[in-house]
């Protein structure tokens, strides 16, 4: 999982957190606020009731912490409080066994302490070693603490002795000069000899206690360092040892149909790979998919080391599928070629230097449920939806976000063999849902003949442009081209639902890519994105289902499967696997990874077929590869993306103004610019007088093409389609015809679809856009 790890505790900590706890059979687990203080455990619903309602507490010190599974655990107090507890994964339960057990200690010290009434005892967990550095830790601190009361008994001299000779001295000035100047000068330097004494008592009290501070400072820093050494330590070794008994788990449950000569338990960190399971997402009425356990299809263990006779150099993890000694180019040699952090890829320099930041996202509130308590079972396209909801983004640059990680298919088109390829071209269909974690904002509906161009051609090396070529149901065109082979066109239409708890987005329509030197054409669709918690608790997005990448020139095939989120499943969150085969079935590669992280492959050196396994009854497939290879990782959102809508570095600059786009641009969108500065109010507005000035050029587009279907009866036609609402639900054809886009039949797929048709690029060089529609 992509989330930030929590810092182990220290004795006196309080750990915060979210866990999961047992509740009854009917609600099952619940996500519950935990707060461990002071060696108390409490949990509240939420972290506002932190302030006023706790549900409950525990005190560790009489307590018992028992552990159930790899993220399970029981606290006790052998009375009438128990609560069974679930963390997220193994490595977070741990840390929270390790805070509960110091926490129970300190707690259980104190209680002995105040029981003995002062008599010193050592702690149960200390040595020798440990009581001799508590002992000096205690003498240096009461020797501060008497040191920094004789500072504060000086001052109070100081200032007392001070007033009095400010008094003295006032009284001597308004002294005429005769019997009693003596007198009060006496005084005076009485009072000024005290104030004396007592001053540099107080400088050799300070300079006493800045000696002593001085001594043990470098000793104390050198303690705190080496304690956050081995802190870090404790916690890379707690991951690890986490890892390892996970991979055990897993090891052992496959045991039965590993090879006898594949049956040692020490699997490779990266070599397991959980597959397909019965966990589904075709009920929509299914919210969390809470599968007990996945029932894994095939089981991946390293291979034979025959294979590896080549170890020392780097085509030894992957080559081509004609053998490890033909001498293609591998994986490896082809992601140092294009990687971009190289230094040839180093000499293209940015001809513009692009935004790197909008304006923060205003704290605006809204009540969800009075909008959408009346939408349940409509699309999502045809909900009125204030901005409040949005992000200031268009659908089209939405569409041209796929892009973000092109690097991907540069690296694929000088692959020389197809199924090295088609990782590439997995691993970019993965990546594409690596900018969704975090952003549960609805794009902007963009409105029918709204364009969208993003030109990197001097940069990247790629430019492309989406079209909305239809209105209802919505759908974009998008093609994109590179100098560097490849070309990627795809044409989308959204159909959404929303259930009440969640809403469910289904892409319709498929993505094609086309390398020009080999001609090589994949094509694929995308899954469904599930957006959780629409009325209640924190949005979330997940992403499930399946995905077919197929090679239509060789008959390679990508089988990609995203596992829906369990609350019960034991494996990493948004986790992807996949399998590469051929023509005639046999696989070549496995992949895994998460769609929010990374993905990796590892060459298939042999395969075969083990014993029934699983609920379902089906035999599972072994799968003997070599080390995993990484293909794909995600790039760190930028510093305060939190504040930016959660845009990544290329949505940053989308909607940056630029000269010279089609007055149909995205860019030049009034609602959309109104919102990207915080002005909500003027772009709702704004919104509103779009969507009627779209519903008013249909309503036109359909008299003009009823009229030309029948001059006599236009008149007639012309009050039966006034209305929009009637139109719209009685079928008529709408007569638009996209500017850049042709519609027709798609050769590969045999759908129907927009296929770019040339020119855009041409008329922007010329700067002649009359024909372009007026849509803003």
């Amino acid at each position: 999982m992509s989330e930030p790890k929590a810092p182990t505790p220290a004795p006196g900590d309080t750990y915060k957190g979210w866990l999961f706890k047992w509740t009854n059979y009917i609600k099952g687990y619940q996500r519950r606020w935990f707060v461990l203080s002071n060696g108390l455990l409490s949990y509240y619903r939420t972290q506002a009731e932190m302030g006023h309602t706790c549900r409950g507490t525990i005190n560790l010190a009489t307590a018992n912490i028992a552990v159930e599974d790899s993220c399970n655990f029981v606290i006790s107090n052998g009375g009438t409080q128990t609560y069974h507890l679930k963390a997220s994964s193994e490595v977070e339960r741990q840390r929270w066994i390790t805070a509960l057990e110091l926490a129970k200690a300190k707690a259980f010290r104190m209680q002995a302490e105040s029981d003995d009434s002062g008599d010193e005892s050592t702690p149960p967990a200390a040595g020798q070693g440990g009581g001799a550095r508590n002992s000096e830790v205690q003498s240096t601190l009461r020797t501060l603490g008497s040191k920094v009361e004789d500072l504060s008994t000086c001052n109070d001299l100081i200032a007392k002795h001070g007033s009095a000779l400010q008094r003295s001295l006032s009284e001597l000035e308004g002294v005429r000069l005769g019997g009693e100047t003596s007198e009060k000068i006496r005084q005076v330097t009485e009072r000024a000899t005290l104030f004396r004494i007592t001053s540099n008592a107080m400088i050799n009290a300070c300079r006493d206690f800045l000696a002593l501070a001085q001594a043990h400072s470098k000793r104390w820093q050198k303690a705190l360092q080496a304690e956050r050494e081995q802190r870090v330590r404790l916690e890379e070794t707690l991951e690890q040892l986490a890892k390892q008994h996970n991979h055990l788990e897993r090891a052992f449950r496959g045991a039965t149909v590993l090879p006898p000569s594949q049956s040692n338990p020490a699997i490779d960190s990266k070599g397991s790979v959980p597959g397909k399971g019965d966990a589904s997402d075709e009920d929509e009425e299914n919210e969390f998919f809470d599968a007990c356990e996945d029932v894994q299809e095939f089981i991946t263990v390293p291979a034979d080391p025959k294979y590896h006779r080549r170890s020392g150099s780097n085509v030894s993890g992957i080559s081509s599928e004609m053998g490890m000694d033909d001498g293609t180019t591998s994986l490896d040699e082809q992601s140092m070629a294009s990687n971009p952090e190289s230094p040839q890829s180093q000499e293209v320099v940015p001809v513009r230097k692009r935004r790197t930041r909008i304006p923060d996202k205003p704290n605006y509130s809204l009540n969800l449920w009075s909008i959408m308590k009346n939408c349940i079972g409509k699309e999502l396209s045809k909900i009125p939806m204030p901005v409040n909801f949005n992000e200031p983004l268009s659908m089209l640059q939405r569409l041209s976000e796929d892009l973000e990680y092109y690097e991907l298919l540069d690296r694929g088109a000088k692959c020389q063999s197809s199924l090295e390829q088609m990782c590439y071209v997995a691993a970019f269909t993965v990546s594409s849902y690596s900018t969704t974690v975090h952003r549960t904002g609805k794009p902007f509906n963009p409105l029918l003949g709204e364009t969208f161009e993003l030109d990197r051609l001097q940069e990247s090396g790629y430019r492309s442009l989406c079209e909305q070529v239809s209105h209802h149901p919505p759908a974009a065109a998008h093609h994109a081209i590179s100098e560097r082979g490849w070309t990627l066109r795809q044409e989308i239409a959204l159909a959404s639902k929303f259930r009440g708890k969640y809403l469910s987005i289904m892409p319709l329509g498929s993505i094609h890519c086309i390398f020009e030197k080999s001609n090589n054409h994949y094509t694929w669709k995308k899954v469904t994105t599930t957006v959780h918690n629409i009325i209640v608790g924190k949005l979330w997005i997940d992403q499930s289902g399946e995905i077919d990448i197929v090679n239509h020139r060789t008959g390679d095939r990508c089988h990609l499967k995203f596992a829906p989120y369990s609350y019960f499943s034991r494996d990493v969150a948004r986790k992807v696997t996949g399998v590469v085969t051929d023509k005639d079935g046999k696989a070549h590669y496995v992949l895994s990874g998460t769609w929010d992280e990374k993905m990796e492959c590892s060459r298939v050196m042999q395969s075969s077929r083990g014993g029934e396994n699983g609920a379902d009854g089906r035999q599972k497939t072994v799968y003997q590869t070599l080390k995993a290879k990484e293909l794909w990782r995600k790039t760190p959102l930028p510093e305060g993306a939190e504040n930016m809508y959660y845009f990544s570095t290329l949505a940053l600059t989308l909607n940056e103004p630029e000269e010279g786009v089609a007055p149909t641009d995205s860019r030049k969108r009034p609602d959309q610019r109104l919102m990207e500065q915080g002005r909500w109010e003027e772009a709702n507005a704004e919104k509103q007088r779009l969507e009627e000035k779209q519903r008013t050029a249909r309503r036109e587009r359909e008299r003009e093409a009823n009229r030309s279907a029948n001059p006599e009866e236009a008149e007639e036609v012309e009050i039966a389609t006034e209305p929009s609402e009637t139109t719209d639900k009685s079928g008529h054809q709408d007569s638009y015809k996209a500017m850049w886009f042709d519609r027709c039949v798609d050769p590969m797929t045999g759908e129907p679809t927009h296929i770019y048709r040339g020119g855009y690029w041409e008329t922007k060089e010329q700067g002649n856009w009359d024909s372009c529609p007026d849509i803003f």
